[in-house]
């Protein structure tokens, strides 16, 4: 699903293909022209590393074509004299390149000079359209976009030959294609500050490159500020110095711009923060702006002086400009009195930034691209008519959880400067944060992106990625997709999670890394970590252990792949897809097990003990996780990228730390036995055998529950097998919604042989009606030893299915007795079957109760 099919080959198949590196001993040289853009013959170093580290054979890297037979010519036409020269002669044809956006060719030539074999050209018809065509046979050489990012190794191959022909990439279906760095602390600020010194120029680059082998080009860059109004408990941060910790694009280094552009990517700023300033810089300098107040009403000067600065400091860069204006802190702008007189303000401070605009720049502002953002409430004012210059790109948001809020009319006239999305992955707000995890499902990103494309939203999409980390596998979607939405086809999907996995785990182990990696998306998706808690899911229907027990299988699966996994792969595999996972799935059994602690406690279930020792052990895990991802994963590389608070949340807002959720204890003196009433649920009611209402036993007996015997909760049975078990019993108190003057009681018991002669025998009824007496296990003899005494040890199981009389009873309420009358019975398990029993190995889950005081 890239810009173009694939074109290498590992074997020269015929004399006409390319030899990048052969079989024979041919290394392709490097050929760029120096005055072409910075951009791009630093991206031809890096196709110089790429083929290196992919064959293990490093081609040489030259400004000159002469005297070398066959060479890589990589060029943006207007810039590169070999592409003009081909292009004079006849044998490479430019023409579908020119006046294109981001375009590029490769081709394969023969003898494109005298004493030239053959030439493999890369040219673009603008700065990105090259560099893209490099990435691109970077990527089909075996070289992940993720290779620094996910520490995703080459695909190594011997040889490498280009298919013989011409591949056009056409332009790109979206016009601005980037990712917004937000609300970066802790993880990515901490990570950035350990690494380099903060987001500086030199961390910055390796998220141009990761977006220019992805063909992307534009960046909002991090603007995090630990701000008072994000979290009352956390003060604005400072360091030993006194300077601001928040991040601040253009102030922490002045190179960050000027590299950027180098590179080729296009520089904006966030929704709210308007003419190439960022928040911070407001923040850190703003006594130095009139009277200090974000306020265009009270302080206008002073803010018009901030904008024009923000234009005159990057007006030779390539550069998005947001325009508009939100409040402090991304709240709303001050309330001039009605919705009316808010966009009529708003009006015209867009009318004073275009002005500021051109003064700054010497152009017209319709020369600069520019941008208005319908961000929560400013959405509002656009549906009520507020006006925006025609060549502005009008952005259209999502609910920040993947819902697209509003898109254009069909039949209305389009606006002439387009549209764009922005877009959320990553999110810290209300209801709660969405920062820790990657919990995106790509068939809803898919769903909700070819619905704005189809409805003309073409000029920009924009990713609010979080820390980038551990949000790859989104990103990469996104950014593939707004290269050709059409290319994206429902039908087609499994190939791009498929093509992903073998790009990062190589081929052999793309079926099932994908298959894992998309069952996580699903089970993550269904609620943030930052929401899950004890209530979310219904623990008495079963609903809860099913989600838990299905990310401990998913977590049981991916451990498999990767302890069978080339070692090679491993780190990659740990980030991408086993780390979330596992802890994703001990974060669900950590819940579930809060659950059944605080439901057993409240029945004075020593049991509970268990649920609140496992509490302890998952919250502890969750820190061994973390840590293993921030200190040992590729030795370190990622430390504090995964620092995230995700447990304990109270509000949308972080605690400080993780929170272990509190965990009820039960003494042996508080315990009470029995109690439980059931409830009819589809027409059954199945009951455990220890949770009965009442029980009696004899002299000198007792009953016991054996834990984990059978083949569900365990058994129960009255001891020692050596007393009689006169006058004992259990009964089982139930609600029926309806029935009729019988029933049919479905009894598990375990398969206990016929050691006594005659048998062993049990006493079955509903109070008020006919006993029945029934014999469990007399035919359970070796005349009887294939048809039933085999089958029956092999079960491990004795099934009796009687029907007793069905006393009326008022609202439904019933009590069944069992007597044991004869000694060592095991009891497993009741059903009382009105109409709903489904035959099942386990015997139906157990039916709703709730446990009463006697």
């Amino acid at each position: 699903m890239g810009c173009i099919e694939n074109i290498l080959s590992n074997e020269p198949v015929s004399d006409l293909n390319f030899p990048i590196v052969s079989q024979a001993g041919i290394v392709a040289s490097i050929v760029y022209d120096k005055s072409d853009f910075k951009g791009v013959i630093r991206a031809a170093q890096d196709l110089q590393k790429d083929i290196f580290s992919v064959t293990d054979v490093k081609p040489e890297l030259n400004p000159q074509n002469t005297g070398i037979k066959y060479q890589i010519i990589v060029g943006t036409i207007g810039h590169s004299q070999q592409i003009k020269q081909l292009s004079n002669s006849g044998k490479l044809d430019i023409e579908p390149l020119q006046g294109k956006w981001e375009s590029f060719v490769i081709s394969t030539i023969d003898n494109p000079y005298p004493d030239v074999a053959k030439c493999l050209v890369i040219a673009g018809s603008d700065k990105r359209g090259t560099i893209y065509g490099i990435y691109e046979l970077s990527k089909q050489l075996g070289v992940s976009p993720w290779y620094w990012w996910a520490d995703v190794p080459p695909n190594k191959r011997t040889s490498a030959y280009v298919l013989n022909g011409t591949y056009y990439s056409g332009e790109p279906k979206v016009k601005y294609r980037g990712i917004f760095i937000n609300d970066e602390n802790p993880c990515m600020q901490r990570w950035a500050k350990e690494k380099f010194g903060g987001l500086n120029s030199e961390m910055y680059v390796r998220v141009y490159e990761l977006l220019l082998r992805l063909h992307a080009n534009l960046l909002w860059p991090g603007m995090w500020g630990s701000m008072k109004e994000y979290n009352p408990l956390v003060p604005i941060l400072k360091d030993e110095s006194g300077n601001y910790l928040g991040n601040s694009f253009n102030e922490d280094d002045d190179r960050n711009p000027r590299v950027a552009d180098e590179y080729g990517i296009v520089i904006g700023t966030s929704h709210h923060e308007p003419m190439q300033r960022s928040q911070q810089e407001w923040i850190r300098n703003k006594t130095n702006y009139g009277n200090g107040e974000w306020n265009y009403l009270t302080n206008k000067k002073g803010i018009q002086q901030f904008f024009k600065e923000g234009i005159e400091h990057t007006k030779d860069y390539e550069s998005l400009i947001t325009i508009g204006m939100r409040g402090d802190d991304d709240k709303p702008m001050v309330d001039a009195g009605s919705a009316e007189a808010n966009f009529r303000i708003l009006e015209g401070i867009i009318k004073d930034q275009r002005q500021i605009i051109k003064e700054a720049t010497g152009r017209n502002a319709s020369e600069m691209p520019q941008v208005w953002t319908l961000y929560k409430e400013v959405l509002e004012y656009y549906g009520q008519g507020m006006k925006v210059p025609d060549d502005v790109i009008v952005a259209f948001c999502d609910d920040n959880w993947g819902d697209v809020r509003r898109l254009p009319e069909l039949n209305e006239k389009k606006h002439p400067g387009g549209y764009g999305m922005y877009y959320h992955v990553g999110y810290y707000g209300a209801p709660r944060a969405n920062k820790w995890l990657n919990v995106t499902q790509i068939q809803q990103m898919w769903e909700q992106l070819q619905l704005t494309y189809d409805y003309g939203v073409d000029k920009l999409w924009i990713l609010n990625v979080g820390d980038l980390k551990p949000n790859e596998y989104p990103m990469d979607f996104f950014l593939n997709m707004a290269w050709n939405p059409k290319n994206f086809t429902l039908e087609h999907l499994d190939d791009y999670y498929v093509e992903f996995c073998a790009q990062q785990f190589g081929s052999s182990q793309a079926q099932e890394a994908s298959c894992i990696l998309n069952t996580y998306c699903k089970y993550a998706s269904r609620v943030t970590p930052e929401m899950l808690d004890e209530n979310t899911y219904n623990l008495q229907s079963g609903e809860f252990k099913m989600a838990r027990d299905e990310f401990l299988a998913l977590e049981a699966r991916a451990l498999r792949q990767y302890i069978e996994m080339p070692e090679v792969y491993k780190d990659t595999y740990f980030q991408l897809v086993l780390f979330p996972v596992q802890a994703l799935a001990n974060v669900y059994d950590m819940y579930y097990s809060v659950a059944m602690n605080q439901k057993l406690a409240k029945e004075k279930d020593t049991a509970a003990n268990f649920w609140a020792d496992r509490v302890e052990r998952c919250f502890k895990r969750d820190g061994e996780l973390t840590n293993s991802y921030n200190q040992k994963l590729a030795n370190g590389k990622w430390n504090h990228m995964m620092d995230q608070v995700h447990i304990g949340y109270t509000s949308w807002h972080a605690p400080q730390f993780n929170i272990m959720p509190t965990v009820i204890r039960i003494s042996f003196d508080e315990v009470q036995t029995g109690g439980y009433v059931f409830s009819e649920k589809n027409g059954v009611v199945a009951i455990e055998a220890e949770h009965y209402f009442n029980c009696q036993t004899a002299a000198n007996s007792q009953w016991q529950i054996i834990p984990n015997m059978g083949r569900t909760l365990s058994g129960i049975a009255l001891m020692p097998y050596t007393e009689k078990t006169d006058g004992s019993f259990l009964s089982y108190k139930f609600k029926l919604n309806a029935g009729s003057d019988s029933i049919k009681v479905r009894l598990y018991l375990d398969s206990t042989l016929s050691f006594k002669k005659g048998g062993h025998s049990i006493a079955v009824a509903i109070a008020g009606g006919k006993e029945k007496i029934v014999n469990i296990n007399n035919e359970l003899v070796w005349k009887n030893c294939y048809t039933k005494m085999y089958p029956t040890a092999a079960a491990r199981m004795i099934e009796l299915e009687i029907t007793v009389p069905l006393p009326y009873r008022e609202n439904g309420n019933c009590i069944l007795k069992i007597k044991p009358l004869d000694p060592g019975i095991v009891f497993y398990k009741i059903i009382i079957d009105n109409g709903g029993f489904e035959e099942s190995f386990l015997k139906m889950p157990e039916s709703p109760y709730e446990k009463i005081t006697q």
